[in-house]
């Protein structure tokens, strides 16, 4: 099993997190007019970014996300996200039977996983997946989804040309794409918003040369994903963005986080 190695970051607890993702659809609900609610959660995406802070800081960016990919039904979510802890070369994914969150396990899709493996020269470093970027994902996913079969890649070095290949192969195959990145840290506010702006432009035009000028951690996942919607006619659609600052007040040091959906 998959072990949760920063539980603290989304309450520890299967409580906390209802509690959470329960406080940010009422924040959601009281903001959102009916009509607009309405359209935004008939959508049905095959793809999203979001943020992997801690809840109390990303947690809503990354919850919208999630509660218009509830909508959908795919087979898997495959949830993609940079390696921080480890330098490695390549891609790796688990081979684990079982993802822990507090809520409940979610399966691990070995298959599929092995599938990887064999056709896009995918890793299987055990040790890399003891990963953030990843694992805040987990208890969205058990919430939204339920017992979903889900599948962990941890990247490093890695060329996004072939993270595109293996995200078009698993749209293909009716997998949701999770893609996990926080964009620009410890700024001020004023800088993070400049910077974060070239990410929000590439992102919603499918810009890669805009891309350059971001500043995000999983900058080659969204890379990745902006070329497999170019390749599979999806269109983005930027759901939240924000700054830390909107939960600390500290405009000195922010890091920043967007949200979004491709249909």
């Amino acid at each position: 099993m998959r072990k949760a190695v920063v539980k603290e970051w989304y309450g520890g607890s299967c409580e906390a997190v209802e509690g959470y993702i329960a406080n940010f659809n009422k924040i959601i609900d009281e903001n959102v007019d009916a009509v607009k609610a309405k359209e935004i959660f008939s959508l049905k995406p095959k793809a999203i970014i979001v943020p992997h802070a801690g809840w109390v800081y990303s947690g809503f960016t990354a919850n919208f996300a999630y509660r218009i990919a509830g909508n959908t039904k795919p087979k898997r979510v495959v949830v993609i996200g940079p390696s921080h802890r480890f330098p490695i070369q390549g891609i790796s994914v688990t081979l684990e039977n079982e993802y822990e969150t507090p809520c409940g396990n979610l399966p691990i899709d070995r298959n599929f996983s092995l599938e990887l493996m064999e056709k896009f020269n995918v890793q299987n470093l055990e040790y890399v997946h003891v990963e953030h970027s990843t694992e805040v994902q987990m208890p969205f996913i058990y919430h939204y989804f339920g017992q979903i079969p889900v599948v962990e890649l941890i990247y490093g070095d890695y060329s996004p040309a072939k993270l595109k290949n293996i995200i078009e192969y698993a749209i293909e195959d009716n997998s949701l794409i999770v893609i996990s990145s926080d964009l620009s840290h410890y700024y001020d506010i004023k800088t993070a918003n400049s910077l974060d702006s070239h990410c929000l432009e590439a992102v919603h035009n499918l810009d890669l040369e805009e891309l350059e000028q971001c500043e995000a951690c999983g900058k080659i996942g969204i890379a990745g994903m902006i070329m497999a919607a170019k390749e599979e006619n999806l269109t983005p659609f930027i759901v939240d963005y924000r700054t830390s600052a909107d939960v600390s007040g500290d405009e000195s040091q922010v890091v920043g986080y967007m949200s979004a959906v491709f249909l």
